[in-house]
């Protein structure tokens, strides 16, 4: 249809301006034309990319977290993968995949929760059965990446002792890398060195944005508030919401006598009449975050909240929270709370699914995820 013309416009060109130049002015109406039809041709072949590429993606559901999982596909709009997942009489696990992956985009959502060591060993398995089935790229969605606490050689004793530290994070990422992962998603890493142990891409989300929203809907009195770190590593996350929320933190410095146990803690802020705020990122046997609270009542708060990315409750946890002055613990479900919940009416989850939904959309149809990072998808 436009042959002819494209034969007018050459015409033109070699009869006025010896083939070098176009003549614009007499021929500026068919060039419109053609350009009308190329962009319109564009925008339709743009919107048939957009369409088949949804259909060509696959979300699979390990053990450790399927509620998460069907939040995930709720919002994509799409159905979770079948796979079958079981062990056999000598607990050896045994995955079997049950529809054609070949040439697909899969996801794969695992946490590091629970049974730790046999979830880590079926995400590993499941990534392994997508790869060697044909997938174009797998995707290991871990919201609680395991092991993350074990990221460098920094162990109480002698300097004996700390030369013979593992550094585990970096076996797992190497272990997901040999398995066949393609790409890595997860959120609020322990320590960001973490991303690079890894050779693949690693998105690590954040769950700062769904914890400034729900500060602001939850606490009618966070204008007189004050963030508070419970230790020193998580200053750089307090003074960010801090500046967001567009008040003061403080921190408290603790020393460990091993893990899982600390010695002493010393306040540095001022939280005298202010509703205290403790953030961390990830929370196991609560010894912390409530020995952090006792302290900032003593110092004078008039109320104690504590929000934490990973509620992992382990051991005497969910009895210290009992125990303790909290308004309310406020978790994300990175990892199950279900039960938690049950048995502490304190604690208060916040849904991060569509987070991680989005960070798949994205990913799949080749979008930046940085929006992520500072914005909540609703």
């Amino acid at each position: 249809m436009d042959n002819n013309a494209g034969d007018s416009i050459n015409g033109d060109q070699s009869t006025s301006e010896g083939n070098k130049i176009l003549n614009f002015p007499s021929t500026g109406p068919v060039v419109s034309a053609i350009r009308a039809k190329a962009l319109a041709r564009n925008q339709l072949e743009k919107a048939t990319v957009i369409q088949s590429r949804m259909p060509n993606i696959k979300v699979f559901s390990g053990t450790s977290h399927p509620d998460l999982a069907q939040r995930i596909v709720d919002r994509l709009g799409i159905d979770l993968g079948r796979v079958v997942t079981k062990k056999f009489s000598n607990l050896e696990t045994c995955v079997e995949i049950g529809e054609s992956v070949r040439g697909e985009d899969v996801y794969i959502v695992q946490s590091g929760s629970g049974e730790i060591n046999d979830n880590l060993m079926e995400l590993l398995i499941m990534i392994n059965a997508c790869k060697i089935a044909s997938a174009l790229r797998v995707t290991a969605v871990i919201p609680c990446f395991p092991y993350a606490r074990q990221d460098k050689k920094d162990k109480t004793g002698g300097e004996t002792q700390k030369s013979r530290a593992p550094i585990s994070a970096k076996l797992v990422a190497n272990m997901l890398s040999v398995a066949g992962a393609d790409h890595i998603i997860t959120m609020d890493l322990h320590a960001s060195q973490i991303q690079g142990f890894f050779d693949i891409p690693v998105d690590n989300l954040y769950a700062e944005p769904a914890v400034l929203k729900w500060i602001k809907e939850n606490i009618p009195e966070w204008r007189n508030s004050i963030i508070v770190s419970p230790d020193a590593g998580g200053a750089k996350r307090v003074t960010s919401i801090a500046d967001r929320l567009n008040v003061e933190f403080a921190l408290i410095h603790k020393e460990r006598k091993k893990a899982n146990e600390v010695s002493s803690m010393v306040l540095v802020g001022d939280v005298k009449d202010r509703v205290a705020i403790l953030v961390d990122d990830m929370a196991d046997t609560c010894g912390t975050i409530c020995h952090a609270a006792e302290k900032l009542m003593d110092a004078g708060a008039t109320k104690v909240y504590a929000i934490l990315t990973h509620g992992i409750f382990s051991g005497p946890a969910i009895s210290r929270i009992n125990n303790a002055c909290f308004e309310a613990v406020v978790v994300t479900n990175t990892i199950p709370q279900d039960g938690h919940m049950r048995d502490c009416p304190k604690i208060q989850m916040i849904d991060v699914s569509m987070m991680f939904a989005e960070a798949v959309r994205r990913t799949h149809n080749g979008e930046s995820v940085s929006y992520l990072f500072s914005n909540v998808p609703y």
